[in-house]
């Protein structure tokens, strides 16, 4: 692991205002004499400037969005939803066929997101977008459920499945692995990411760097692994590929839904736009570069697990490629398990720094508590937004069953991401002379916004529980929205503890409000 940079603390002398009788600290640590305004431009700028201002320092390349991108993928579902896809359609075709369908579906999404993160370079992804096009209401209430459903939800499941791929080795046989034991290690890893993302971003972002390398090789092996043992005639499990295929709509949507999850992440650099150097030139290459990549690996993923184990042992499995490892590479099998949690630790990593953001841009945007837009003075990252993602997604770990964690999330991020989507169609439409870097054809969003339609309501019928549930948290959001929000003349006393809690808070962490560039 590279050497640890020394923190630097900015170069201007913090001021702490303490909170006085009839006079709340409003304003807290606040720099004591203000850098110039800055316009926020897509190029990086001055470094000498920026080391001197109270900002989140734009450090990420190239390379480090399609780590990003490819972390973020790979460290999702693909070692836990195959099994959640077959269960559903009950064929190898099908199924096989589906994560074609997914990787194109994520790829037309994502030429969406290249128009939209260009247009609109700010950070949050969907969040600024539908505040954009939609205004505050819709912004606040998918926030709500960022916060509340698949932001701490994605991050508890990725927790679980890394945990999964430790503790499967020791646990062989009959054996399972106890619940405790997996939510104790998927908390401590949790708990060590936030840590790593909030003091030392440098080396965070070269370590994923190389994680991605290691993701990439993981599923390599996993395919020639499979392709050998095609090529020396095991192609049984292909005979009859479409035999037995389900095909009611709400049980497609549903192997969909798994799918999805599979592929989720191809949007997440656009949380961290502002963070990139040259982003309009860096977000869109990114994801052109990750997206067939990640398509063309997925699929050939699940082609070698269908090649040497059957249906009914995929289904029966907790972590697929471990259970792919022990039936064909015998004392080599240690192997799997071990680049696989590597994999998923990476992935967890880069969903905790990135989502992050969301709460960030939320709180600055006045849509969260004032403590939540804070920097660290001393890392210059998110750290108190970091910490509250932390502890929600710890409480999600007191949910067991990962698929109905994977329906939750997925059934209410759809809809967002289609209002996302829809935002090109609607700014083609009100803003017709808006500069677009890029401008995709209008069938793509088109098409991306019928297909999620599709996704979004035809599982009411078959999962109407994990819609409602949904639905209500969404619900639920909206008095929040006007006590929290629209609010603004509330008693002395009620804006006087939310002084003082934020104060408190800005001490314990170290942290200050960010400096605007105009």
């Amino acid at each position: 692991m590279p050497a640890v940079d020394e923190l630097q603390s900015p170069s201007s002398e913090m001021v702490l205002l303490t909170p006085s009788s009839g006079n709340p600290p409003s304003s807290i640590a606040q720099p004591a004499t203000a850098s110039p305004p800055e316009k926020a431009q897509g190029r990086e700028g001055s470094a000498e400037s920026d080391s001197s201002r109270v900002v989140i320092k734009k450090q990420l390349g190239l390379l480090e969005g399609v780590a990003i991108i490819l972390g973020i993928i790979f460290g999702s579902g693909i070692f836990v939803s195959p099994k959640g896809v077959l269960l559903e359609v009950q064929s190898v075709g099908a199924s096989l066929v589906i994560w074609v369908l997914c990787g194109l579906l994520s790829m037309i999404g994502a030429l969406c997101y290249a128009e939209l993160g260009t247009a609109i370079p700010k950070s949050g992804g969907d969040y600024a977008y539908i505040f954009e096009a939609y205004g505050s209401l819709p912004a606040f209430l998918y926030l709500w459920d960022a916060m509340m459903i698949f932001v701490p939800t994605t991050n508890a499941i990725m927790g679980l499945t890394f945990a999964s791929y430790v503790l499967e080795p020791f646990f062989g046989g009959a054996c399972h692995i106890p619940k405790i034991a997996l939510q104790l290690l998927a908390a401590i890893t949790i708990c060590f990411l936030t840590y790593l993302n909030s003091y030392y971003m440098k080396v965070t972002t070269k370590m994923q760097n190389v994680i991605m390398f290691t993701k990439i090789a993981a599923l390599v092996m996993i395919i020639l692994v499979g392709l050998v043992w095609m090529l020396m005639g095991n192609v049984e499990n292909f005979s009859r590929p479409f035999d037995d295929t389900e095909t009611d709509p709400g049980k497609m949507s549903v192997a969909f839904y798994s799918g999805i999850f599979s592929y989720a992440g191809w949007n997440y650099l656009n949380f961290m736009t502002e963070e990139l150097r040259d982003p309009y030139r860096n977000l869109p290459r990114a994801i052109y570069i990750s997206l067939p990549l990640v398509t063309g690996i997925y699929v050939l993923a699940n082609v070698a697990y269908l090649a040497v184990l059957s249906p009914s042992e995929m289904i029966a499995s907790n972590a697929i490629a471990v259970t792919f490892g022990d039936k064909i590479l015998g004392a080599f099998s240690l192997v799997i398990p071990i680049m696989v949690a590597i994999s998923a630790f990476g992935g967890l990593s880069v969903h905790i720094m990135t989502s992050s953001r969301i709460c960030f841009v939320g709180a600055r945007n006045g849509h969260m508590p004032a403590i939540l837009s804070h920097i660290s003075v001393k890392s210059y990252t998110p750290l108190p937004s970091l910490v509250f993602l932390c502890f929600l997604s710890i409480v999600m770990l007191v949910v067991s069953d990962v698929y109905v964690l994977i329906t939750y999330a997925s059934i209410v991020e759809s809809f967002f991401i289609m209002l996302s989507v829809s935002a090109v169609l609607y700014f083609r439409y009100t803003r017709p002379c808006m500069d677009r870097p890029i401008k995709v054809a209008l069938w793509i969003p088109a098409l991306f916004v019928i297909v999620c339609a599709f996704l979004v309501v035809v599982p009411i019928y078959v999962a109407p529980y994990e819609v409602g549930m949904g639905v209500l948290i969404t619900i639920i959001g909206i008095p929040f929205y006007y006590v929290g929000v629209v609010w603004k003349n509330k008693p002395k006393w009620v804006q006087h503890t939310i002084d003082s809690l934020t104060f408190t808070c800005q001490k314990l962490f170290m942290s200050a409000k960010e400096e605007k560039q105009d």
